[in-house]
C-alpha cells in the first residue's frame, strides 16, 4: 500500500460501476438487501474495491439486520479513518479507506462483544475474496486466521 496512488477520477469512473464510483467517491449509499455481501456467509476478507486494501473479515462479519454487510472491528486497523459525517439529520462517523480514501459506510456503537461496534460497509465499497483465493490474490498472510478458526 506504500506504493499506492489512487487513480485520477476519470480512471475511476473507467473503473469503477456507476454505483461503486457513487459510493466511494460521493459518499452515497447502496440498497439495503439489495447489495452484493449483505448475506454473505463465505469466508474470506473483504478489500478496498478501489486499493485492494485489506479492511474486513468474514470472521468479523455478524447479521445486523440492516441489509448491509456489518462487522465488529476491520481486519487491519491502520487501513481504516473515521471522520465526523453531519450530512443527515444526526452525527454520525463516517469510515474510510486509509490509502484510497473510499467512502465505506459508519460506524455505530450498537454491535455485538467482543467489540460493541458495528461497522456498517457498502457492499459497492468493496470487494470480496474468498480463502481459497487469498494466496493466488496476494493476501496469504490473512491465511493463518482461517486456518485458526
Amino acid at each position: 500500500m506504500k506504493n499506492f496512488t489512487k487513480p485520477s477520477d476519470a480512471e475511476l469512473r473507467q473503473k469503477l460501476t456507476p454505483e461503486q464510483y457513487k459510493v466511494t467517491q460521493h459518499e452515497g449509499t447502496e440498497p439495503p438487501f439489495r447489495n452484493a455481501y449483505h448475506d454473505n456467509k463465505k469466508p474470506g476478507i473483504y478489500v478496498d474495491i478501489v486499493s485492494g486494501e485489506p479492511l474486513f473479515s468474514s470472521l468479523d462479519k455478524f447479521d445486523s439486520g440492516t441489509g448491509w454487510p456489518s462487522f465488529t472491528r476491520p481486519l487491519v486497523d491502520a487501513n481504516i479513518t473515521t471522520r465526523t459525517d453531519r450530512k443527515l439529520w444526526m452525527t454520525r462517523t463516517e469510515v474510510r479507506s486509509k490509502h484510497a480514501d473510499s467512502h465505506l459506510g459508519h460506524v455505530f456503537d450498537d454491535g455485538p462483544a467482543p467489540t460493541g461496534m458495528r461497522y456498517c460497509m457498502n457492499s459497492a465499497a468493496m470487494r470480496f475474496i474468498p480463502v481459497e483465493k487469498l494466496e493466488e490474490e496476494g493476501y496469504g498472510e490473512f491465511l493463518p486466521l482461517f486456518e485458526k478458526a
